[in-house]
């Protein structure tokens, strides 16, 4: 039945090009029909189900808080948010940390804190965020300004002023952009929807060292790439530099929605009371499964363990690459953020189908790049899997 025959279907807003497939279980790596047919998913609902699905220990926190207390407003205290905001700003090194629902809310949040901050500094002037081209920092108005793609922008009217673009990876192009206008840099360490395309070496510590010139802060958007995705609990720890604010979603709720934002003291003492605000943000619900993510991902071995095998996931992908130069011109991407650039006769959304008719489901994303986004339990098998139905839909093209 079509969605032009399926009232049901057709009452959904239809904002997104749905594949014409239902999931009603999920068991670690694996998604499952209605007829429970499998599907290997390194798709994880775009980087989110970092533990895969029906993790026990999720499950046990989520439903131990919700037969206790779900909802009751930021205007008391509530103790799993002071434990998480504790655990996650100790880890990144910062100091205060505010909660809402997703990942564009924490970095509107973000962007408010930059200028905020700036404000209560005496520089009323400094509210420019410069951001990278080809970023993706979400679809609220003001995201769509900080993301530099037309196509997301076309029919919703003028852009918010005050976002800058400077080619990513690029130190002298952005220098040359500073000014005394700029309160902050936005920066992906990798740009997932753009096309898993990593810093280049050095970058994230030149983007540390232009701030520092300029009198800017660093806003490291790692909603993509937080929580262990890359091997490191946050991306911008591998390059060693401290941004002044960090911002998370995706995998922070392991699948419940949940987002935050971490920021330095100074920072945060700038927003007070009514500065900002959010109805759902930092529930108890929430709050209890983060909490459970965030035991997994600090287990003693766990992410070098995920670097380890997200090194086999990549020697898989060199492989592909070099067995159909044709048909894959580059690899990308680090820990387990992997992408692959196809040549221009192969389009992503149709190689993302073929392997979803082999029960192997990825994400398309940007400049024609097929995305690897398993969960961070994978297993080598379930690699060794993922890799045999590639080399399967690359080889049948290859002989088409």
């Amino acid at each position: 039945m079509t969605q032009e025959t399926d009232p049901k279907q057709a009452a959904v807003m239809p904002t997104y090009g749905r594949a014409d497939i239902a999931f009603v279980r999920g068991k670690g790596s694996w998604l499952y029909t209605q007829d429970d047919t499998a599907y290997l998913d390194c798709a994880t609902g775009i980087a989110v189900n970092v533990f895969g699905h029906g993790d026990e220990r999720l499950l046990a926190a989520l439903h131990a808080q919700a037969d206790k207390l779900w909802h009751t407003s930021n205007l008391y205290r509530i103790g799993e948010q002071e434990k998480l905001a504790w655990r996650l700003t100790r880890h990144a090194g910062l100091d205060h940390a505010f909660f809402c629902n997703s990942g564009v809310e924490a970095n509107e949040a973000a962007v408010k804190m930059a200028r905020r901050f700036q404000y209560r500094q005496g520089f009323e002037k400094r509210f420019k965020i410069m951001c990278a081209g080809n970023a993706f920092h979400g679809r609220t108005l003001a995201m769509l300004a900080a993301t530099d793609k037309p196509l997301f922008r076309e029919g919703f009217g003028p852009m918010p002023e005050g976002f800058v673009h400077v080619p990513f990876g690029n130190l002298n192009h952005l220098r040359d952009a500073m000014d005394e206008e700029v309160a902050a840099i936005m920066v992906e360490p990798v740009q997932g929807e753009g096309g898993a395309i990593a810093a280049p070496d050095g970058y994230l510590e030149g983007v540390r060292k232009a701030a520092d010139d300029f009198g800017a802060l660093v806003i490291a958007d790692e909603v993509q790439t937080g929580m262990g995705r890359t091997g490191y609990l946050f991306a911008y720890q591998k390059a060693g530099i401290q941004p002044d604010i960090v911002v998370l979603a995706k995998g922070l709720g392991g699948g419940f929605p949940v987002g935050s934002v971490l920021a330095r003291k100074q920072i945060g003492e700038a927003m007070g009371p009514g500065s900002h605000g959010s109805t759902f943000g930092g529930n108890p619900l929430a709050m209890a499964v983060a909490n459970a993510v965030l035991d997994g991902l600090e287990e003693e071995g766990f992410l070098a363990d995920v670097q380890r095998r997200a090194a086999i996931l990549d020697e898989k992908l060199a492989k592909l690459a070099a067995d159909y130069p044709g048909h894959i011109l580059e690899r990308r991407g680090t820990g387990f953020l992997r992408g692959l650039k196809l040549a221009d006769k192969v389009t992503v959304g149709d190689m993302t189908a073929a392997l979803r008719q082999k029960q192997l489901l990825v994400v398309p994303a940007g400049e024609n790049v097929l995305r690897l986004l398993p969960p961070l339990t994978i297993t080598e098998d379930e690699i060794e899997q993922a890799y045999h139905i590639m080399d399967e839909a690359f080889s049948h093209l290859a002989t088409a």
